[in-house]
Parts: structure tokens; C-alpha cells; sequence
């Protein structure tokens, strides 16, 4: 699709981010916030940038409809074949700026690590307005560059990323952030060290494996939520 944006880490690796995300939040925080907010069960959920499709059999456990979006195709396949057993799971491709829905008819989305920045996004924005139903919600999952030791790493990667402007943005936008502490622990030093090399240039990689033993790091995001 044209109007996607190329993944640095999962497009290329998937095999290594599928150890990622068997080690990100191990404790469920973002799940449990989620569901104060809005709890999805019984209700319609997407998954906007669904990758591989994680996420995707954990909302289906108590979701009447699940629907994965993803713009690109190998993704595509693996997830439709992690969910193939599931009646009530589709994924179909289709990218942030068009989503192969229909108005309103989405309770809740989920969009994790799908590159919504802040400033040129918006086109995202407005198809999330488009396609969840009144007294929806939708969610965004992001780094909180501000804090925390994996968000120095961040800030360290990407100086020219501006985590208030971010902020002020989806402040502007009418959404509301909560920031939330979660880790990352990995079951050996190499995933940990296979994760750390598909997130980070090869220089700054080098240097946070140096400096930083063990299989785990804390990480603090940021929970962004807005019901429509």
C-alpha cells in the first residue's frame, strides 16, 4: 500500500518482534488500564496495525467481533493464519489512512506501536471518527520518551523526536494521555539482545547492551484514549 509507512523492526524481523511481544508488559498494565476506560467484551473490536496478530486471540476471548488491519502483506498472512481457528477474527489489509470498514460500526480500537507521532497523522485520525460507533473509544499505545530507562535509550536514538509537542498535540486533538510503567523481560540475554538490535540502529544498539547486563528493562508509555 503507498500510503503506508514502512515498519523498522516488524516488516523486517518478524520472528524477533514475535519474542518482543511475548516479553512486553508480561504483567498486563496497558491491558488492565484499557479496560478501565472501555472493556471490550461483547463489543466489536479493531486492531489497527495488527502486525502478525499478536493481539489479536487475546481480544477475541471475550469480544463478539474481532478485525485486524495491516498494510503489509506477509504480515497479513501470518496473521490470518495465527487466527484461522477463530470464527469471529478477520484480517483484512488496509492501512491507518483507509480502513476497510464501515462507518460506525468499531467500539473499540487498538493501535500499539503503529507510529501515531502527533503532527501527520491526522488522516488516521479522522478514519478512527469515522468508523467508531458513538460511545466508542479508541486507544494508542506509544513510547513515553520523558522517562524512564528504555525512554532515555529513545531520546538517545531519535534527538530530533519532541515528546511535548507530541504531548500537545493529541491534547490538541481532544484525547487523553495516562503514562504508565511497564518492562520488558525476556527469557534469555540473546532475545533480549535480538529485540534491542531490531529497535535500535547498530551503534546505539552496541552501546545499550554495554551498558545495560541482564534480560529486562523498565519502560514507561503512554496510554492515549478518546471516546467519541
Amino acid at each position: 500500500m503507498t500510503d503506508a509507512v514502512k515498519s523498522p523492526n516488524i516488516w523486517d524481523h518478524p520472528e524477533v518482534y514475535e519474542i518482543e511481544n511475548r516479553g512486553v508488559d508480561p504483567d498486563g498494565v496497558i491491558e488492565a488500564a484499557m479496560r478501565e476506560v472501555h472493556d471490550w467484551a461483547g463489543g466489536v473490536v479493531l486492531d489497527l496495525g495488527c502486525g502478525s496478530g499478536f493481539h489479536l486471540p487475546r481480544f477475541a476471548a471475550t469480544a463478539r467481533q474481532v478485525v485486524g488491519v495491516e498494510p503489509h502483506p506477509p504480515l497479513v498472512a501470518l496473521a490470518r493464519r495465527r487466527t484461522r481457528a477463530l470464527r469471529h477474527v478477520e484480517v483484512r489489509a488496509g492501512s491507518a489512512q483507509r480502513v476497510p470498514l464501515p462507518d460506525r460500526s468499531v467500539d473499540v480500537v487498538h493501535a500499539r506501536w503503529a507510529y501515531f507521532f502527533g503532527p501527520g497523522c491526522e488522516p488516521g485520525l479522522r478514519e478512527l471518527g469515522r468508523v467508531v460507533r458513538r460511545g466508542g473509544t479508541a486507544f494508542v499505545i506509544d513510547n513515553d520518551a520523558t522517562r524512564s530507562t528504555f525512554g532515555g535509550w529513545f531520546r538517545r536514538a531519535l534527538p530530533t523526536y519532541d515528546p511535548v509537542a507530541v504531548e500537545r498535540f493529541w491534547a490538541f486533538q481532544g484525547w487523553t494521555r495516562r503514562s504508565l510503567d511497564i518492562r520488558w523481560e525476556h527469557a534469555s540475554r540473546a532475545d533480549f539482545e535480538a529485540v534491542v538490535r531490531i529497535e535500535f540502529a547498530p551503534e546505539h544498539a552496541d552501546r545499550i547492551l554495554a551498558e545495560h547486563p541482564g534480560t529486562g528493562v523498565d519502560y514507561a508509555v503512554n496510554l492515549l484514549h478518546r471516546t467519541y
